[in-house]
């Protein structure tokens, strides 16, 4: 029997939730397999978006299954995940039901159809005002069109799906019922694309040209959508794609001046080229081979100069010691669930507790390899307690550096450090202006 146009889009968001919901993989990690067979830009990023709108809003979804079956669907059954795409195309990226039906269905070939098509005609009849295709596209839209690959926040579907996403249940026992709340209006939508400028004295007129906004210095935001390499000089490398919270803990060490800095855990490259464009001479340390190569790649593309270095950091000796230490540390990644929604689903206390060791080991190198007056940062786009404000404590009482606190003129304006001296930021701030990714940032200076 023939496909119908646009099933294996939606055979490929299915094999991408079922590497993240059975096998514990990110998204990225999924995503060679995944999408194999799925070959335009388009459509790759269409099945991006299913995945991504069904871990969003899985709570609510798999709430709105329970009420419309007798019997509980076990959370792993096949036609549950078919149910989460179906309902989060239909309610999230304003598919027309008919194309949900006909590109659902055929991924449970042998399996329970009947009920699948009659839970979510129910839940599609439920909603207060009917369902139409979406862009006034007609009864005749072709199947699987690109066009919904990112959220419309101009139709709501009240009654069905709330506000804003409801957060796993262990996920709000980890934050805490006040953090997650004020963090979920933040995962609404897939988050915008900032750009991160080469040369700040071009924030101004490269918003205005590229249509942005900008939220400090050397920053511009533009609408979700965007394709990266279309966009008004990429090949002169006058910029690159980073989150605006993601280029705070650079921005804390300053103008270089000449000075030598090493940034820890350095690929892609985002911090890296901020401190050389900062006056930095910067040693890029990274044990990824293929993450390393990335960064050469964006070197050559913005023509900023660093030195990159293949290294285990626990078992690498520098020749010389650094003025600054920028260590963007691995972690759960948890702070980057608006991009992320897979990490909702994945991380628990057994990641957390594994990279909460490692970061401590890279604190401990990173203290020694530092000249007497010289600056460390610590960062990590997590969430998570154990792996930012405990860690900070830590090195407070066991490296013998003097913390020195982040203040509010080096932020952008709406952010403000923390009691302590500390930055945390989370998906819910700024959210008039798009939000942010999650971080905690701390800084030290040895006496």
């Amino acid at each position: 029997m023939p496909q119908p146009p646009g099933f294996p889009v939606r055979r490929a968001a299915l094999r991408l939730l079922d590497a993240v919901l059975r096998r514990g993989e990110t998204l990225e990690q999924a995503e060679t397999a995944a999408l194999g067979d799925v070959r335009k830009a388009p459509d790759r990023a269409l099945a991006r978006a299913i995945a991504g709108e069904t871990l969003r809003w899985m709570t609510d979804l798999d709430a709105l299954i329970d009420s419309a079956t007798k019997q509980k669907l076990p959370d792993d059954a096949k036609v549950r995940i078919v149910l989460r795409m179906m309902l989060a195309q239909a309610l999230r990226l304003e598919t027309p039901p008919h194309a949900v039906i006909a590109t659902g269905l055929p991924l449970l070939a042998g399996g329970p159809r009947r009920l699948a098509h009659g839970v979510f005609s129910a839940l599609v009849k439920r909603a207060e005002t009917p369902l139409p295709p979406a862009g006034g596209a007609g009864g005749g839209q072709e199947l699987g069109a690109p066009e919904h690959a990112h959220p419309n926040p101009s139709r709501e579907r009240e009654g069905l799906l709330p506000a804003v996403p409801t957060l796993p249940e262990r996920v709000v026992a980890r934050w805490g019922a006040d953090k997650a709340a004020a963090i979920a209006p933040g995962l609404v939508f897939p988050p915008e694309l900032d750009l991160a400028l080469k040369d700040v004295a071009e924030t101004e007129p490269r918003a205005v040209r590229m249509g942005g906004v900008s939220l400090a210095p050397g920053h511009v935001r533009l609408p979700r959508g965007a394709q990266v390499e279309t966009l008004a000089d990429y090949k002169a490398g006058d910029w690159w794609v980073q989150d605006l919270a993601a280029s705070l803990p650079a921005r804390l060490l300053g103008a270089g001046e000449g000075r030598h800095a090493l940034d820890l855990c350095a690929a892609p490259g985002g911090k890296t080229m901020q401190l050389a464009a900062a006056g930095w001479k910067v040693t890029a340390l990274d044990s990824s081979k293929r993450r390393l190569e990335l960064l050469k790649d964006n070197l050559k593309r913005t023509g900023l100069k660093a030195s990159p270095v293949r290294a285990d950091a626990l078992t690498w000796e520098p020749k010389h010691r650094f003025d600054a230490i920028l260590i963007d540390a691995p972690c759960s990644a948890s702070g980057t669930c608006r991009r992320h929604p897979d990490v909702l689903h994945r991380i628990g206390k057994g990641q957390i507790a594994e990279t909460v060791e490692l970061q401590r080991a890279l604190l401990a190198k990173a203290a020694e390899w530092l000249n007497p007056g010289g600056t460390l940062v610590y960062a990590v786009c997590s969430l998570e307690v154990e792996e930012g404000e405990e860690q900070a404590a830590w090195a407070d009482e066991t490296l013998g550096l003097a913390p020195v606190p982040v203040t509010s003129e080096e932020l952008p304006a709406g952010l403000a450090p923390t009691a302590e001296g500390w930055l945390r930021t989370h998906p819910g701030m700024l959210a008039e202006q798009g939000g942010l990714d999650g971080f905690f940032v701390a800084r030290w200076v040895k006496l």
